[in-house]
């Protein structure tokens, strides 16, 4: 089959699932699968103060982590993502629980999931895509906008799609 970036896992389980299933529909469903940042999603990404990033170690064994923001220098929150381009962005990496379960993931398996969501307007993004660390030599990238970061991820962007409303709470 052609025409959507379904692996047959997810194949297997539409045709097992989606009542009435056919090739057609799994077409139609990849085409709200994108590989780029528009302005729209940029600018919702840029607007949140957190997402929850899903990474796996070598063999599989995943970690699910909140990323927050922290206040600037004048006490505004800063910007916990920043869209570079249309197929990368970049956020910081804080001080933590000293466990290192993302970055560790990351090192031995660059695939990530970044799950944004707005409860005000529930709305939710999904972002996957291939994650590399940003240290010293890349300073000059990330530092400015997150002075208190030990160092920031880039992630090169594979796919990206807004996600369905149902069932996200409303919050203020």
């Amino acid at each position: 089959m052609s025409g959507h970036p379904f692996h047959a896992g997810e194949l297997a389980a539409q045709m097992r699932f989606n009542e009435g299933w056919n090739e057609g529909r799994a077409a139609r469903l990849g085409r709200t699968v994108g590989h780029t940042l528009d302005d729209e999603k940029a600018m919702f990404i840029e607007g949140l103060p957190f997402f929850f990033l899903a990474t796996a170690d070598a063999v599989g064994q995943c970690d699910c982590s909140f990323k927050g923001t922290e206040p600037g220098p004048d006490g505004r929150l800063l910007p916990v993502v920043r869209v570079v381009g249309p197929q990368r962005l970049i956020f910081p990496d804080y001080a933590g629980n000293g466990m290192f379960n993302s970055l560790g993931n990351i090192l031995v398996n660059p695939q990530v999931g970044l799950l944004f969501i707005d409860f005000a307007s529930r709305t939710r993004l999904r972002v996957n895509g291939a994650a590399t660390l940003l240290e010293e030599a890349a300073i000059d990238e990330w530092r400015p906008r997150w002075p208190q970061a030990q160092r920031a991820v880039s992630v090169r962007v594979e796919q990206v799609y807004w996600n369905c409303a149902k069932r996200i709470p409303t919050r203020p």
